[in-house]
């Protein structure tokens, strides 16, 4: 076997860096704390508040974790699962700081925004952070509704991938009086007002229109409920549609992006497939399917929409709800797109274009093409004819770096191992 080549080498490092690149982009909260048993405690409740597959999904983000006896400490004020989700949320920075990034922090000290702040529920600036570098090897935390002070100091970093996740230890949780105010359980908040407060307030005011949808929402939410909003654009724009319904329709158009079951993200991701509705009786399906192509999930239904989950309002068990960026049409109301016509044949050039025959006296037929169907408008059943909105979600086998699809990028190098050899 040659050496390779200098040109050849380099070809195979930058595919190798490629493949390094897919690999560490992924992260997994729950199984870097599960290293320190002395986090386990935090670890356990990043679980059970469903903050571990939030962190998951994002990227450049630092989480503040402490130690049991600190965990202990906090746990023994008896916050409900809500508040605790609320208090834990204030530290999971979304900006990465690793050690060393803490030490040279510009003008000394820097605000950044945590994950409390992006549920929208934080009242003022009660979701950012104060860090501050007291120099000597300290840096200080505090809640910047906390008067200012720094009740919280760096201890150590757990561990870093750089740019992407750092996880370090603090000294004790942060104190913050609107993190750890009584929060009310999804069973008892207004399911409308959180659609409203999240961009989604033209579906939350149709549903709160519609006494008979509202009343199906609510009579399941503490059995479990799962909830696909329409962002406001998207539903303003199906309005004139939704008005030409039945009230009936209307209903079951609405009781259409609602599960009975509570399906957090994980679940989602896990579960792909057919979906039954509030909407679902034993005379109509009204059900769609469930996909996900890495950390996208989308909601696919029979008359050829294909909605994205674009954002989390809330996930807490017995309650999700998440916005997506189309209506969903169940084919119950609305009519499936015809299938696109196939291409007519091309027409044989005439006689005079045509190429002599070799053959005296040999003459070519034209070839006759095929008559298109007529196009069939989407529209509901039971109303005058409308256009509905269509998806098409193309695949393409290009290398996702979104966790762990980068499976494709592994006989690529080895492809090019074995290519450059023979050269």
């Amino acid at each position: 076997m040659q050496p390779l080549r200098p040109a050849n080498l380099a070809a195979l490092a930058a595919a190798l860096l490629l493949l390094a690149a897919a690999t560490t982009h992924a992260h997994n909260i729950t199984r870097i704390l599960e290293k320190h048993p002395n986090f386990s405690t935090f670890n356990r409740y990043l679980t059970l508040t469903h903050l571990a597959p939030e962190i998951n999904r994002r990227t450049t983000i630092t989480v503040c974790t402490v130690d049991n006896t600190a965990m202990n400490e906090l746990l023994s004020k008896h916050p409900s699962i809500y508040t605790l989700k609320n208090i834990l949320s204030l530290h999971v920075l979304l900006d990465y700081f690793g050690a060393k990034k803490l030490h040279q922090i510009t003008n000394g000290t820097a605000l950044a925004a945590t994950m409390y702040q992006a549920t929208g529920t934080a009242p003022g600036a009660a979701g950012f952070v104060n860090i501050t570098d007291l120099h000597g090897g300290k840096v200080g935390f505090g809640a910047e509704n906390n008067d200012g002070a720094l009740s919280a100091f760096f201890v150590k970093s757990l561990e870093e991938i750089p740019y992407n996740i750092s996880i370090i230890q603090i000294s004790k949780p942060l104190p913050s009086a609107a993190a750890e105010a009584p929060t009310p359980a999804p069973s008892q908040q207004n399911l409308t007002a959180i659609m409203s407060r999240h961009g989604c307030k033209v579906f939350a005011d149709t549903l709160s229109a519609s006494p008979d949808a509202m009343s199906t929402f609510s009579d399941n939410v503490n059995g479990g409920l799962t909830v696909f909003c329409p962002m406001d654009d998207a539903f303003k724009a199906f309005l004139p549609k939704y008005k030409n319904l039945t009230a009936a329709g209307k209903a079951s158009l609405l009781e259409y992006h609602a599960t009975p079951v509570y399906q957090s993200m994980a679940m989602l991701k896990s579960n792909n497939g057919l979906m039954n509705t509030l909407a679902t009786d034993g005379a109509n399906n009204f059900d769609f399917t469930v996909q996900n192509d890495g950390e996208q999930v989308t909601l696919k239904t029979k008359t050829a929409v294909t909605a994205k989950i674009t954002g989390t309002l809330i996930d807490e068990d017995p309650l999700a709800i998440y916005t997506i960026d189309k209506v969903l049409l169940p084919k119950e109301l609305f009519k499936a797109p015809a299938p696109s016509p196939a291409p007519a044949p091309a027409p044989v050039p005439a006689a005079a274009d045509a190429p002599a025959s070799p053959k005296k006296g040999g003459k070519k037929k034209k070839q006759k093409a095929a008559d298109a169907p007529a196009d069939e408008e989407t529209a509901p059943a039971d109303s005058p004819s409308d256009a509905a909105d269509e998806s098409a979600d193309g695949g393409s086998g290009a290398v996702r770096f979104d966790g762990a699809r980068y499976v494709n990028v592994v006989p690529v190098v080895i492809a090019l191992w074995f290519g450059f050899s023979w050269l």
